[in-house]
């Protein structure tokens, strides 16, 4: 099988790739991300990937289009904002995979147990469809921890959140209710030693807010 392998970054590749060569499968891994924001995240784990491509001699295609607004109108329209992310990546690389001799495509997104796994599947089917190719499935995931431990030891970078704005916005974001959930674990005399997050900090009778 001749297969099309879209990536979303270095660290996530790490254990489908091993997986894939396991299994005898000739693959291609192809970039294409234009959720991912800032730019310069885009540009990081463009440069982690290109890190392994290289590393293992992997073969890479890369699609360095970044239209911001699109993406952005279209994660909006959405009513659930992961389903344009999965639709508009899975629908080109099932185009890229029919137009140049694939025989099937899949992504390194299956691998993550942080992923929407079963509207990813249906998304991917659906493009499958639409194109007249097939979707290769696989459950990655219970090589999660492999591709962990291969991506520190490869010393790739690994990113904090998923990739688009909203995602980042929702990983570093503190809201009231967190900081008042927060504070309720704690006394007067900061005697309550169990507090969620680290921007406080509780030595004897002393809290601090870091």
């Amino acid at each position: 099988m001749k297969l099309l392998l879209h990536a979303c970054c270095g660290p996530c590749a790490c254990y489908p790739t091993e997986k894939l060569i396991s299994d005898g499968i000739d693959f291609t891994l192809l970039y294409f991300n234009p959720n991912i924001h800032p730019y310069k995240e885009f540009k990081r784990r463009l440069a982690a990937l290109r890190e392994l491509a290289e590393k293992k001699e992997y073969k890479l295609i890369i699609d360095k289009s970044y239209p911001l607004e699109e993406c952005l109108r279209g994660m909006l329209a959405e009513e659930m904002r992961c389903a344009y992310c999965y639709k508009v990546r899975m629908l080109y690389v099932a185009k890229y995979a029919k137009e140049n001799g694939y025989d099937a495509f899949t992504t390194t997104l299956l691998v993550s147990p942080y992923q929407k796994h079963e509207l990813l599947m249906v998304m991917a089917e659906e493009a499958a469809r639409e194109v007249g190719i097939e979707f290769y499935y696989q459950d990655f995931r219970e090589g999660y921890q492999i591709g962990v431990d291969l991506s520190l030891e490869l010393e790739l970078y690994r990113q904090s959140y998923c990739g688009c704005i909203f995602s980042e916005r929702d990983r570093y974001l503190v809201t009231k209710e967190q900081q008042a959930a927060d504070y309720a674990h704690t006394d007067a005399f900061g005697q309550t030693m169990e507090v969620k997050s680290s921007k406080y900090k509780i030595t004897k009778n002393i809290f601090e807010v870091k």
